[in-house]
């Protein structure tokens, strides 16, 4: 249903899906406390400047999520920050699993935005290409382009430092 983006539609979307939502703001900014305010201030955006939505307004709010954090990336140039992103499923030490999850951060760490929010999405939220490509404003040849440089640099950088490697494997949708 075509419409404006309002308080009550916003409500009902963060009922059902507000955990999702934060999940992605904290993958992006790093911390819960950083996490909160960018989705904080993307719900402001939203409803501070209504929009015809399509029917698809969670869509429009992860695409202002998204780029408020690439936003603030360029901005502040902290796109450096540390990430919180992918988990090895078969870990069962807790020590080794929280050992490779800072590694993978640190790895993380080095990718441009863009690349960044590609990984997040494809990998972190398990989107197809097509969502990842409506959610960044972009074509699916340029997630699929990010996604592979993006996986590329983090095993050259993993393999540089000896540590996990092993674990950046390439999934296909």
């Amino acid at each position: 249903m075509a419409g404006e983006a309002g308080g009550a539609e916003l409500e009902r979307l963060l009922a059902e899906r507000g955990g999702q939502l934060m999940g992605a703001a904290i993958a992006l900014t790093g911390s819960r406390p950083e996490g909160e305010d960018l989705l904080q201030a993307a719900l402001e955006r939203v409803l501070r400047k209504p929009r015809r939505v399509d029917g698809d307004i969670e869509g429009y709010l992860r695409r202002v999520l998204y780029n408020l954090a690439a936003d603030g990336w360029r901005r502040r140039g902290r796109w450096r920050q540390r990430l919180p992103l992918l988990r090895s499923p078969d870990v069962t030490d807790d020590t080794a699993a929280v050992d490779l999850h800072d590694e993978l951060v640190r790895l993380l760490v080095q990718l441009p935005p863009r690349q960044r929010a590609v990984i997040v999405l494809r990998y972190w939220e398990q989107r197809t290409e097509a969502e990842t490509a409506s959610l960044l404003g972009c074509s699916e040849g340029t997630v699929r382009s990010a996604a592979f440089r993006g996986l590329r640099q983090l095993r050259e950088l993993a393999g540089s430092t000896g540590g996990a490697g092993t674990e950046l494997t390439e999934e296909r949708s």
